[in-house]
This record gives C-alpha cells, sequence and structure tokens, in this order.
C-alpha cells in the first residue's frame, strides 16, 4: 500500500494540484485537518456551500476527496500546542495517544488509504501530525510505503 501525504502552506494552488498530478498516481485526498473550513485554508477551504476544493480535485485530478476526523488533533490538543504550552515531541506523544484511544487502525477501512493522500496545512511532514498519522497506521498495517509530496 501507498500512502502520500501533502500540505498546501507556501503553495499556490497551481503547485498543489501540479503535485497532485505528477506521477504518484493517487487516486484521493484525505483531509486529516481539524478544521477544513477554516477562513486560513486558501484555496484548499472545504465549503458544504459550494464545494470548490472538492470539485477542483475531481476536475483537475480526478481524485475523491474524503474528511477523516479520526485522524485530526483534539481541539484541545492542537489549541494546546498553537499557543507553545508545550513541545513538538509532547504534542506527537499525545497525538499518538489520540491515534491508539481512537484505535483508528480498527476503525477506519484500509482500502480507503491505498493510494491515498493524507492532507494537512503545515507545509512539510517533519511536524506535522499527517507524517505521525502515517507512520503510526504503517506501524499498525504494516506494508505501508509513506511518500511524502
Amino acid at each position: 500500500m501507498r500512502l502520500y501525504t501533502i500540505g498546501f502552506t507556501r503553495k499556490s494552488a497551481r503547485e498543489f494540484f501540479e503535485e497532485l498530478l505528477g506521477p504518484c498516481g493517487a487516486k484521493r485526498v484525505i483531509d486529516v485537518r481539524l478544521r477544513p473550513s477554516s477562513q486560513l485554508a486558501g484555496f484548499a477551504k472545504v465549503s458544504k456551500s459550494d464545494g470548490d476544493f472538492q470539485f477542483l480535485l475531481q476536475r483537475l485530478c480526478g481524485m475523491d476527496y474524503v474528511h477523516v476526523s479520526e485522524l485530526a488533533p483534539s481541539d484541545e490538543l492542537f489549541k494546546s500546542y498553537r499557543a507553545g504550552d508545550m513541545t513538538w515531541d509532547e504534542y506527537a506523544e499525545r497525538y499518538l495517544g489520540l491515534l491508539a484511544e481512537r484505535r483508528v487502525e480498527h476503525e477506519l477501512e484500509r482500502a480507503l488509504f491505498d493510494d491515498g493522500v493524507l492532507l494537512c496545512s503545515e507545509d512539510t511532514p517533519e511536524r506535522c501530525h499527517r507524517r505521525l498519522a502515517a507512520e503510526y497506521l504503517q506501524r499498525r498495517w504494516g506494508e505501508v510505503e509513506i511518500i511524502h509530496l
């Protein structure tokens, strides 16, 4: 199974969609953001009223979109980290504990993730929960190749 990750911050819409159109062969974007409808999401804002992001994914890339809130951090955890109340290592440990509590490896449909792209806002995966989520699933499911776009 291949599992990709991508962030949209510091990318233009052109750069973002061209990365998805590259040779990766991904089938769907799996949004792992806590608030995909945030005003800060720019071109990647998900709105129930207009569906522009989903439309662009389908039209430009032939990709489906799904929001998987089970892989998003809790509101409390997200706010604490953003406020500087914890280090990255503390955040990572608590986030991985949250995934274990949620039993995501059992609750989520594995086939959904095959050739899927975990989407979050951070421009690089080093300090982003999408990387932690991908690595968590890799450890639990085995045979998951992670590719960061």
